[in-house]
């Protein structure tokens, strides 16, 4: 049985895939979702009530490319918490070994799944998407995306990477 509690903030939880081989990142072409429409974005879906973060993680990778990926291939990679309308905390774990072919399971709401170059990605992709494969690639865990100014996220990244300074968040 599930209840809110009146006043207490709730956000939505994203679960992410970064699917990586050989410098390459699998990207999809969002279509007929009402949101970002013609974009690139990784591999992505929400919690859903009563489940865990990885089993939401193996569910997404399934539905959405018809891969299973096994609990001890998962490595959480960062932890991203937008503002939006209702407020978002992405997930985003890393992955880089799978059983099966990889598929576009969603062709409504997918029009190509394509391999990018981490190093080359397209102009046209989700920006919290391109932030959130920046910041991992700095080997930041957790990072803010459209709330904090500089000063605030530079006192988050101090909390985990105290003098630091390769590991500074950019203002999204």
């Amino acid at each position: 049985m599930s209840f809110a509690l009146q006043g207490r903030y709730g956000a939505v939880v994203d679960i992410h895939l970064l699917l990586i081989q050989e410098g390459r990142i699998l990207l999809g072409q969002r279509q007929n979702t009402g949101f970002g429409d013609g974009s690139f974005h990784l591999p992505a879906g929400h919690l859903e009530q009563g489940e865990t973060i990885i089993n939401a993680l193996l569910r997404e990778s399934l539905e959405e490319l018809g891969i299973t990926i096994r609990p001890e291939d998962v490595h959480l990679a960062l932890v991203l918490h937008q503002k939006s309308n209702e407020g978002r905390l992405g997930l985003f774990f890393a992955v880089r070994r799978w059983e099966g072919a990889i598929q576009n399971m969603e062709p409504n709401k997918c029009q190509k799944l394509v391999w990018f170059d981490l190093d080359n990605l397209p102009e046209n992709m989700i920006p919290y998407a391109r932030y959130a494969i920046q910041q991992y690639r700095t080997g930041s865990m957790l990072a803010l995306y459209g709330w904090a100014s500089n000063c605030e996220q530079s006192k988050l990244n101090n909390m985990f990477y105290p003098g630091d300074e390769s590991y500074a968040f950019s203002q999204a």
